[in-house]
C-alpha cells in the first residue's frame, strides 16, 4: 500500500457529508479510529444554502470544530461553484472554507462515495441475490436506482481501489421480449431516446406502469413509485405487478451489461432506497435470469455475485473510509480539492 503524504492526508476532525436532491446526511470523524458521529438528516429545502445547513445542524450542536470536509455531491464538479442536481443549493468551497473555518475541502461525486462504500461495508450490510462468489481484489460495479440511475465502477490496481464515476445510467435500453415490443412504443422518451434512467428510477417505474396500461388500454390508477411498488409487491394490481416485474428484468439486463464492461468478478452492488424496498422482487428468479442471459458469456455472469446494500448511510461509510485512509483509494482530487482558501493543484 502506498505511503501517506502531505498531498493525501486530511486533518481531523473531518466533516463528511452526502448531499442529495432532497436530503443531506452528515457525520463527524474525530480521528481515524472513531466511528462517525452522525447527525439528524437535513432536508435541503429547509435551508437556503449548504453553509447555513452545516452551521445550524452540525456546528451549532457540537463543540467539535472540523478542520477538513469530504462531501459527496450529486452534480458535476467543475469550477469554484458547483450546482447540485435536483436541489437549489450551490456549493462554493472557497466561501465554505471562510465561513465555516475549514482548512481543506474535498468534493466527490455521489456515486464515487457509493463505490467506496462497497469495500467499506461488511457482509452484514448486504443481501445476496442468487449465486456466485466475489473475488476479493476484482473489479466491482454499483448501480443505484433512485431519483435517477447512478452508476459507478470500482477497479483494483496496484493495491489501490480506484472509483470510476460516470453516466452509465444513460445507456440506451431497448426491447428484447415480445412483450417489450408491445410496451416500449408507449414509454415516454427524452429526445427520442429510451435510456436506463427512463426506466430504472422512481419516475422510470411510473413510466413503465403507464406504458403497460396504455398498451393494454387499461386505467392507470397510481401516480407515484411508492404506490406502484406497494401494489406490485402485494400483487393487488395486475398492471403494477407487471410494471415491477419489468423494472426488475430491465435492471437485471443493465446490471449484466455493466458487469461485462467492468468484468465485475468482485460483484455487482445495488444501492439506494428502491433496491432495499424491492428485495423480495429482486430475489425472484427473473432478475438473475436477465442478469445472466448474456450469451456467449452466460457462464461468466453466473459466477458473478449480486448484492443489495442495506446500510441506510452507505455513502457516509464510503466517505469515512476514504477520509481515514485516503492512500487506500485512487481518488483523483485535482480540481476537486480546496486547501487554505484556494483550489489545490492536486
Amino acid at each position: 500500500m502506498a505511503q501517506a503524504s502531505d498531498d493525501t492526508i486530511l486533518k481531523f476532525p473531518i466533516l463528511i457529508g452526502d448531499i442529495g436532491g432532497t436530503n443531506a446526511r452528515f457525520a463527524l470523524l474525530i480521528d481515524s479510529y472513531a466511528e462517525p458521529r452522525e447527525f439528524p438528516i437535513v432536508q435541503t429545502a429547509d435551508y437556503p444554502n449548504i453553509d447555513e445547513a452545516i452551521q445550524a445542524c452540525i456546528l451549532d450542536r457540537t463543540s467539535i470544530m472540523p478542520k477538513s470536509a469530504v462531501l459527496a455531491v450529486a452534480g458535476p464538479i467543475d469550477g469554484d461553484e458547483i450546482d447540485l442536481t435536483n436541489c437549489d443549493w450551490v456549493v462554493r468551497p472557497l466561501e465554505m472554507a471562510r465561513s465555516l473555518g475549514l482548512e481543506d475541502i474535498v468534493l466527490l461525486n455521489d456515486f464515487e462515495a457509493q463505490a467506496l462504500a462497497v469495500v467499506a461495508l461488511g457482509e452484514e450490510h448486504m443481501i445476496k441475490i442468487g449465486d456466485g462468489e466475489a473475488e476479493s481484489a476484482a473489479s466491482r460495479i454499483v448501480l443505484g436506482p433512485g431519483t435517477g440511475l447512478g452508476v459507478a465502477g470500482l477497479i483494483h490496481a496496484r493495491r489501490t481501489w480506484i472509483p470510476v464515476p460516470g453516466e452509465g445510467g444513460h445507456m440506451d435500453m431497448g426491447p428484447r421480449s415480445p412483450r417489450d415490443f408491445e410496451v416500449f412504443p408507449h414509454l415516454e422518451r427524452i429526445e427520442g431516446r429510451i435510456s436506463g434512467e427512463q426506466l430504472l428510477c422512481g419516475r422510470g417505474l411510473v413510466n413503465i406502469y403507464r406504458a403497460i396500461a396504455k398498451a393494454d388500454s387499461r386505467p392507470a390508477h397510481f401516480t407515484t413509485p411508492a404506490e406502484i411498488t406497494t401494489a406490485g409487491l402485494a400483487q393487488s394490481d395486475d398492471v403494477a405487478e407487471e410494471a415491477l416485474s419489468m423494472f426488475v428484468t430491465c435492471l437485471g439486463r443493465l446490471a449484466g451489461d455493466l458487469a461485462l464492461v467492468f468484468m465485475s468478478r468482485g460483484g455487482v452492488y445495488l444501492t439506494g432506497g428502491i433496491a432495499q424496498k424491492i428485495v423480495n422482487a429482486l430475489q425472484h428468479p427473473r432478475f438473475r435470469e436477465a442478469f445472466e442471459d448474456k450469451a456467449p458469456h452466460s457462464a461468466l455472469l453466473r459466477a458473478m455475485p449480486v448484492y443489495v446494500i442495506t446500510h441506510p448511510l452507505a455513502a457516509l461509510a464510503g466517505l469515512a473510509a476514504y477520509a481515514r485512509t485516503p492512500m487506500r483509494f485512487g481518488v483523483e482530487t485535482e480540481g476537486r480539492r480546496w486547501r487554505s482558501g484556494r483550489r489545490a493543484a492536486t
